[in-house]
């Protein structure tokens, strides 16, 4: 993704006057001008965008306007501004969506300087956003479908991108809630068999009485109430990926049949003999120390070498603080449809709450406590009484003198060079150090000055 500097996106059908457009671009604004939402979409992905002119009629229909707000929610770190033609007629559809995803409007025609103003405000609100947030640029689409822009989260970014180009099996471990599963399908999107099913079992969910049945299927009167042969999940996964979830729960007596499949690429349903060739990318998860369970007895030694031929680590939340904030405006913008009206963001106090807060329960504690939230909160931004965070409880991570020198580090570079417009050298000599030093510093904190 490109930056053009004071770039604008205008959507319309019906046309903005010529000379507004010309009065844009008149003072130093890129407008890129679109048509359509495909359009829009292609040219958000081009560039970096700060803020967009979106044209609104009564005439949309109720399907264009939720396609407009699903658009808007996507690139939520942009500011957005509607151009109606008649305030007074707008309908109550066209009202909502103005109301809850821009952030103001203007009724047509509009006096340039006007909306010169307004856009110029509209673009540093969105440039702080990008500056504070960090928010990355998209590659291989990989950090929208896992959101972060730390140093830990950038790493497994790396990793995925490694380990999926090979067809060996993969473990996965990490914390609870910290996206294992959301890793075991990036890789398998970003592998040769991307084409291929994408099987996921949950190894601690199966009866033990059904997991040979469910893993490998069983051929018609195998038991009692086998009416028909079933296939079992490793045969629904053919040419694909396999994401077994918890494989530390499979009980022992099971794991030989696992381990089996590793061995030879073959499995053999129940009431069978017949071994059955299946060509599929095993993917495996768990919270717990599977080095600790072989030495308790509770895995096998050699399954867990079977599984653990590559390894990633998912990083809990906690050790990810430059992530938190970042996080927190994705699921309030992807979670915005449920909502209290009144609602626009989090207090600072509240964001700083959330960065010291120990996340025991990681991502999926962050979600949960974002969207119960939006639905209670009564004000105009979210408290950290809105997430239900008692400060004086002792699920706090205290920050390591090392982790403080950082945060303060990143953010003194973030702010000078702000002041100074992003120029090198002027911050450089604002913060008294060499270029040498202050580059080796923008990288250690994964800052973006490409805008």
């Amino acid at each position: 993704m490109k930056s053009d500097g004071r770039a604008l996106i205008y959507m319309g059908n019906n046309g903005v006057s010529q000379n507004l457009l010309e009065t844009l671009q008149l003072n130093d604004w890129h407008v890129k001008q679109t048509s359509n939402i495909d359009e829009a979409k292609q040219t958000m992905r081009e560039h970096k965008l700060h803020v967009g002119l979106i044209e609104l009629t009564c005439q949309h229909t109720e399907s264009y306007l939720s396609q407009i707000q699903e658009m808007l929610q996507q690139y939520f770190q942009m500011e957005w501004i509607a151009l109606v033609h008649s305030e007074t007629g707008l309908n109550s559809s066209l009202k909502q969506i103005i109301a809850e995803s821009f952030s103001d409007f203007h009724t047509l025609p509009v006096d340039p300087s006007h909306l010169l103003a307004n856009v110029g405000h509209a673009y540093g609100m969105a440039k702080m956003k990008w500056d504070t947030v960090n928010i990355p640029d998209e590659t291989d689409g990989l950090e929208q479908e896992m959101v972060g822009s730390s140093q830990q989260i950038q790493n497994l970014f790396a990793n995925i991108r490694k380990v999926a180009g090979v067809s060996a099996p993969v473990l996965i471990t990490g914390e609870s809630g910290t996206g294992k599963e959301l890793t075991a399908h990036a890789i398998h999107e970003r592998s040769k068999c991307a084409n291929g099913p994408f099987i996921t079992v949950n190894c601690g969910a199966i009866p033990h009485s059904l997991i040979q049945s469910e893993l490998f299927g069983y051929e018609k009167g195998a038991f009692t109430g086998a009416n028909h042969k079933k296939l079992g999940h490793f045969e629904a996964a053919h040419k694909g990926s396999i994401f077994l979830d918890e494989v530390g729960d499979l009980p022992l007596d099971q794991q030989i049949n696992l381990l089996r499949f590793l061995q030879e690429g073959t499995i053999q349903r129940v009431g069978s003999n017949e071994q059955i060739p299946v060509d599929v990318r095993i993917i495996a998860a768990t919270h717990i120390n599977l080095e600790q369970a072989v030495k308790t007895g509770k895995m096998r030694e050699d399954l867990y070498y079977r599984l653990n031929v590559l390894q990633l680590c998912t990083p809990p939340l906690r050790k990810r603080p430059g992530d938190i904030e970042l996080l927190a405006h994705y699921f309030f913008k992807k979670f915005s449809h449920e909502k209290n009206k009144t609602v626009k963001g989090f207090s600072s106090a509240c964001l700083a709450v959330m960065r010291d807060y120990a996340w025991e329960g990681n991502v999926r504690e962050l979600v949960n406590r974002i969207r119960h939230a939006m639905v209670m909160c009564e004000n105009r931004l979210i408290s950290a009484e809105d997430l239900g965070i008692d400060e004086s409880s002792h699920h706090f991570h205290f920050m390591s003198l090392k982790e403080a020198k950082d945060r303060a580090e990143r953010e003194a570079i973030l702010n000078a060079l702000a002041r100074m417009h992003n120029n090198v050298t002027l911050t450089a000599k604002t913060l008294k150090v060499s270029r040498v030093t202050l580059y080796r510093l923008i990288e250690k904190h994964s800052i973006n000055i490409s805008d």
